[in-house]
């Protein structure tokens, strides 16, 4: 990550401890200062390297259930909270001081950790030559309200609001960018690649890397219809993986397609409404006991044999097992195929495995799917996504061609976490200015000024790991100088104040 230009102007009486430490001892003795009286003048900080902003969570939709082990919201439509009375806070007892269950903050250790892992999101968005956009926090209700059956339609953060409109905090991207993309029309040309760094909330069960806030680095292609636009996803996930240590032992993908069930069931006429259904069922394999999936997709209007034979083909780990069952005229091995054979022109083979189990748990997909998953099994699905042909149509829009990928930023801290792989991420301040007489505050807030002004002198400091003190004396700055001092070597010299970068 770039480094920005820092300054910190340092009271006459740190003056002299300053000199004699360290530089990481000097900024470490910065931060454990007690906060001054008012009667005292204050260390004066610029911007440093590493900077952090506040994050405010929207209490208002927070479910009011605070037991965890009962996850079910408040009465409500579609998971929605209904509000008790308004009640005045009594400011006469303490706030708790811990954000509510299921959030964060994020203190300036923990956002330099934020800004480094969401810069690494960008840069390889970049590096692919897709454009940022964000969205609402804040959406119609309606936008989310598919089809029954989904999880996410009962894990909304919704509410009615003062105009008696519907709205829900946005549970994730795709939906949104979907109505952008409809919104904009036939105004911005095809293919569309755009990525997003956004706020997302779900209420839901929490466990390690699962959290009801957190923020999702989406990256989608508009108007590509063929597996080419799913392989460069995979491929662009590949490239942020290798730039922050994650190797193919460690992580690895799970590719299929929904058309795989869907050949399966057309065989046994299982009408179209139920495909959805079911997808959303076979979503949950490996998280509730197979005889319970069994009971659902015989819910959904599947038979026995139907059931039976899906399930075998679910278990097929082989893309050669699975082109003996269905041949190889159907779209869905021949476009498997062919997303397996750019993965060796795109170099990235060992990293993917075909695995006909995976399907996704939105209703929207309607292609190739695929999972990002920690190889020890420890954690969640790292990221996950696919084609989408036929999601524009279900907001009353044209459909478009179109794939994509969510990737949260909670497990992928975890997995860093577990493979040691977190990086020492320290406030840095590249300047330290100081007055040796109080009479000179005024004229080492010039310095300060002058410096801050030089973006380039950061950055050659920067370059030569060194750290400096400039001393504002009395008789120095008669003359017009001041002196600095490179507190990595001890070096100290005279500059014109007028020549300091």
């Amino acid at each position: 990550m770039a480094a920005s230009p820092s300054v910190l102007i340092l009271h006459p009486r740190l003056t002299l401890f300053a000199t004699s430490l360290r530089p990481f001892s000097l900024i470490h003795h910065q931060f454990s200062l007690r906060p001054p009286t008012p009667s005292r003048l204050p260390i004066l900080f610029a911007r440093s390297r590493n900077h952090s902003s506040s994050i405010s969570p929207l209490p208002t939709a927070t479910p009011l259930s605070t037991d965890d082990s009962k996850e079910t919201p408040h009465a409500g439509r579609s998971g929605s909270v209904s509000s008790p009375p308004f009640q005045a806070a009594d400011y006469s007892q303490k706030i708790d001081v811990n954000p509510p269950k299921g959030t964060r903050d994020f203190p300036p250790e923990e956002m330099r950790l934020r800004n480094w892992l969401f810069q690494n999101f960008r840069e390889v968005s970049q590096l692919f030559g897709f454009e940022e956009v964000d969205y609402p926090v804040l959406e119609s209700e309606a936008l989310y309200i598919r089809k029954a059956g989904e999880e996410i339609r009962d894990q909304l953060y919704c509410f009615e609001d003062r105009g008696n409109r519907r709205v829900a905090l946005r549970p994730e991207l795709t939906p949104s960018l979907a109505r952008l993309v409809m919104q904009k029309g036939k105004s911005v040309p095809l293919p569309i690649k755009w990525f997003a760094v956004g706020q997302c909330w779900r209420y839901e069960r929490m466990t390690r890397g699962r959290r009801r806030e957190h923020y999702q680095w989406n990256m989608d292609i508009i108007g590509v219809p063929d597996v080419t636009g799913e392989a460069e996803l995979i491929s662009s996930i590949v490239t942020f993986f290798k730039r922050i240590g994650i190797t193919a032992r460690d992580v690895g993908f799970k590719i299929s397609s929904r058309k795989v069930l869907q050949e399966v069931l057309s065989f046994y006429s299982v009408p179209e409404t139920s495909f959805s259904k079911a997808c959303i069922i076979i979503d949950k394999m490996g998280k509730i006991p197979l005889e319970e999936i069994k009971k659902e997709l015989n819910s959904v209007e599947l038979s026995t044999e139907a059931v039976d034979e899906l399930l075998q083909v679910l278990s097929m780990k082989s893309l050669t097992e699975l082109e003996e069952k269905l041949g190889a005229a159907g779209e869905a091995v021949s476009e498997l195929k062919q997303l397996f054979s750019l993965a060796e022109k795109f170099g990235y083979s060992e990293w993917i495995q075909f695995d006909a189990s995976v399907v996704r748990g939105l209703a929207y997909y309607t292609g190739i799917v695929f999972e990002g998953f920690d190889r020890e099994g420890k954690l969640r699905a790292i990221c996950g996504g696919g084609r989408y042909d036929r999601l524009l149509s279900t907001f009353g829009g044209d459909d478009i061609p179109a794939c994509g990928f969510g990737f949260g930023d909670a497990v992928i801290i975890e997995l860093l976490k577990e493979r040691k792989l977190l990086p020492e991420l320290p406030l840095e301040v590249e300047n330290i200015v100081c007055s040796l007489d109080p009479d000179l505050q005024g004229a080492a807030s010039s310095v300060a000024t002058v410096l801050r002004g030089k973006g380039q002198v950061f950055k050659r400091a920067a370059r030569i790991n060194a750290r400096r003190l400039i001393l504002v004396g009395s008789s120095e700055w008669q003359r017009g100088m001041v002196s600095v001092k490179i507190l990595s070597t001890g070096e100290q010299y005279e500059v014109n104040f007028d020549e300091l970068g």
